[in-house]
């Protein structure tokens, strides 16, 4: 084989495989050890230890200054080239070695330098790519917490900044498309939407959009439709138009959005009319929210490592809306959410393992602050009232018929209510409430899924509408 052929064939190999190709072939057609190594000193490349006489040379190369060199040992010669100001493509040859040797690693040096300068920029380029996703999950959590001046802080060196007021879009995507369905958000909102790829769901883009009232119709939603109709694969869930300090909220009407997007032919909707409980029960319930939360929020841990109230609070509303796949949110171990979850149980004297308990939480985190810091319960009135007496306010009656009016409207489906009741009194588990109604757990998954429709409302993925339909019916019994 000639020069030039071994000249196209070392191009053809950088191109199309890499740095490990080119070595690869290197060594099998001179034989010996061939690799990039440090100059000063540290093997580069992935390979087994690099030989002595290779480090050796390449020290010696990069004290020098010089762009080659040639060194012979007993039985051998490593030949050295100069990659760049700091690498050196190496080779430990037995003599007599291959008499193109020399002329061979000397063409191979050009392209392989090139190669590894192309490779450390893609590898630079996925490092800024996954630092800017971390960093946008932490605005993300931010906002979801109540930390509204350090996320609009953050998003700014990111761009672009936050918007307020917004809706907020579930998207959810094809297994691996997500790249490509948050390029055609930024393209059809001009690049004034902050995406988020979803920390919990693999799928799930959350896109914030500046609100626009004129561009929300009420034959729909247009960029959720021009999404859909550039990827008919995509269903979308949109919220109403919100203030970005009610992010949380935006992201639970975007959520139960998208579970009636699935089945519409147009795959996208947005969030159903209907009173909003934290709305509803903010002047009945604010006292009752901050007596049962002061010991949370006064908390201090005794040591500084460990989560202070602010951190448990967070950890609370993310277990309240994904259970157990708040680790992927919170960036903690399996053991660490539970530890926290019950640290929370003994603060507020709770059982979370009951549903009923974990409705009167997450009642009492929407109707309290998300920022809090050392307020103890002395500073709650003593005479703050019980969950049922809130519950009992002619308001919270009102917003208890119109939430449950549905499952007894002419749409519903049979036995709607004994459905959904059944279901909460076991906790909002599917396999007793299957087995209390007398049908197959694929059974009553279809009856919810049906009644998820007809509330327009997620029920069996988190977050899920089960606290408030559990805290609904409670205070229609109140009512009597």
């Amino acid at each position: 084989m000639s020069r030039s052929d071994d000249v196209l064939k070392v191009h053809r190999l950088a191109h199309a495989g890499g740095s490990a190709a080119l070595l690869e072939w290197l060594v099998s057609h001179l034989g010996g050890w061939v690799g990039v190594v440090d100059a000063d000193g540290e093997h580069a490349q992935e390979h087994a230890h690099a030989p002595e006489a290779a480090v050796r040379g390449a020290a010696e190369l990069g004290a020098r200054g010089v762009r080659s060199a040639v060194l012979h040992g007993a039985g051998s010669a490593t030949l050295l080239f100069a990659l760049d100001g700091r690498r050196a493509l190496a080779a430990v040859l037995e003599q007599p070695h291959h008499p193109d040797a020399p002329a061979l690693l000397a063409d191979a040096a050009v392209p392989l330098a090139l190669v590894l300068r192309a490779e450390e920029a893609v590898r630079r380029e996925e490092r800024v790519r996954r630092a800017e996703a971390r960093v946008r999950e932490a605005v993300l959590h931010l906002l979801m917490n109540g930390g509204l001046s350090a996320a609009h802080q953050i998003a700014g060196t990111l761009g672009p900044s936050l918007p307020d007021p917004m809706r907020m879009y579930v998207v959810e995507c094809p297994t691996g498309r997500r790249g490509e369905v948050a390029r055609l958000c930024r393209e059809l909102t001009g690049g004034r939407a902050w995406i988020v790829r979803c920390p919990v769901y693999v799928r799930h883009l959350i896109v914030l959009v500046p609100a626009d009232p004129a561009v929300v119709s009420d034959g729909g939603d247009p960029l959720a439709g021009a999404l859909v109709e550039v990827a008919p694969d995509c269903a979308v869930g949109v919220s109403g138009q919100m203030q970005l300090r009610e992010a949380p909220a935006a992201y639970t009407q975007a959520f139960h959005a998208l579970a009636v997007a699935r089945g519409r032919d147009d795959r996208n909707a947005r969030f159903g009319p209907g009173p909003e409980l934290a709305l509803a029960a903010h002047e009945a319930g604010a006292r009752w929210a901050e007596a049962l939360l002061a010991p949370l929020h006064a908390y201090e841990p005794r040591r500084p490592q460990d989560p202070d109230g602010r951190e448990l609070r967070a950890t609370a509303h993310a277990w309240l809306n994904f259970t157990s796949h708040a680790t992927r949110l919170l960036k903690i171990h399996r053991n660490t959410l539970a530890a926290r979850i019950r640290l929370v149980e003994t603060l507020l004297g709770l059982d979370l393992a009951r549903l009923a308990d974990q409705a009167a939480l997450s009642l009492a985190l929407r109707l309290t602050p998300g920022e809090r810091r050392g307020e103890g319960a002395t500073a709650i009135a003593p005479a703050a009232p019980e969950l049922d007496e809130v519950l009992r306010d002619p308001r919270l009656t009102d917003w208890a018929r119109t939430h449950l009016g549905a499952l007894s409207g002419p749409q519903a489906p049979p036995g709607a209510r004994d459905t959904v009741r059944a279901w909460l009194a076991h906790g909002a588990q599917l396999v007793p409430a299957a087995a209390a109604l007398g049908v197959s757990v694929p059974g009553a998954r279809k009856r919810l899924t049906r009644i998820e429709a007809l509330l327009e409302r997620s029920l069996l993925q988190s977050p899920s509408a089960r606290y408030d339909l559990w805290l609904a019916h409670r205070a229609e019994e109140l009512a009597g």
